[in-house]
């Protein structure tokens, strides 16, 4: 009789071939639509280029889900924090 083990990591994130399901549903996307291409204009370039760009882009979401620092390029902070108000009046002596 066939035995099945618990699935007891009910808190990880699904992955299908390494990616969450927002990417891998991106990655299908691109799949699907190098296949339309493939069909109505059939050529060795068209095949391989095709394959270059789907395995390129899956090892680009690949690194960007091991790593998803890399598209943030703003500082969600600033770099100093002041209860004091900003106001245009001075009130030093002249």
């Amino acid at each position: 009789m066939k035995e099945y083990r618990m699935y007891r990591s009910i808190r990880q994130r699904a992955l299908i071939f390494g990616l969450p399901i927002p990417l891998f549903a991106i990655q299908m996307v691109v799949v699907i639509c190098s296949l339309l291409i493939i069909i109505f204009s059939f050529g060795p370039f068209a095949i391989l280029g095709s394959a270059l760009v789907n395995l390129g882009l899956y090892l680009a979401l690949l690194k960007l889900s091991r790593n998803p620092n890399l598209l943030m390029r703003y500082h969600v902070f600033p770099k100093s924090i002041s209860n004091q108000q900003m106001t245009s009046l001075s009130y030093e002596a002249d």
